[in-house]
């Protein structure tokens, strides 16, 4: 029994789910994604809500029951309010600047790291040590921003490197400390 599968989505106003063989599309004011759907899956969409429910009790279907509702959940968030990523720069002399669509980051290396996103997401500084990551696919959002973190990622010892807003970096204690 998937509590979360069984749960119905909510179809906000100016969203449409259309369901077509093997894939559901939703569209909606910021743009359109589509999901594919897995075998053994169904889906429904009646009185403005998208119910997804097993065709069979095997294994394989239980365990994308719950994956197959938040696909379509997220792709209905996507496309109402978008989604969005913070990354910090944290360290002496590392820096961010927008060059054309992308950016350009000076991380201590001995050259600029340049970075280009992938089609749908957008990338935006904010002085010179904050980058907004911005699109309408959750899973896109995320591997943008793991790539640009991917990096420089945060070392455990001076917490120096690029990190989410939100993250904490434990830092170790050096040996002088004993």
């Amino acid at each position: 029994m998937s509590r979360i599968g069984n749960t119905p989505i909510k179809i906000p106003s100016g969203v449409t789910v259309n369901v077509a063989g093997e894939v559901v599309e939703v569209k909606g004011p910021k743009g359109q994604l589509q999901a594919p759907m897995f075998k053994g899956i169904e889906v429904k969409v009646t009185d403005g809500e998208v119910v997804v429910a097993r065709k069979n009790d095997d294994d394989q279907t239980r365990a994308f029951h719950g994956l197959a509702r938040n696909l379509i959940k997220n792709h209905v968030v996507g496309v109402t309010e978008g989604y969005k990523k913070t990354l910090k720069l944290v360290g002496t002399g590392y820096r961010v600047q927008a060059k054309g669509t992308g950016i350009s980051m000076s991380l201590g290396l001995s050259h600029d790291v340049e970075f280009q996103p992938e089609a749908g997401v957008t990338v935006k500084t904010e002085g010179n040590d904050t980058i907004h990551i911005e699109g309408i696919d959750k899973q896109r959002v995320g591997q943008v921003a793991a790539d640009i973190r991917k990096a420089r990622p945060p070392e455990r010892y001076k917490g120096k490197g690029i990190r989410y807003e939100d993250e904490v970096v434990r830092i170790k204690p050096g040996k002088t400390v004993a």
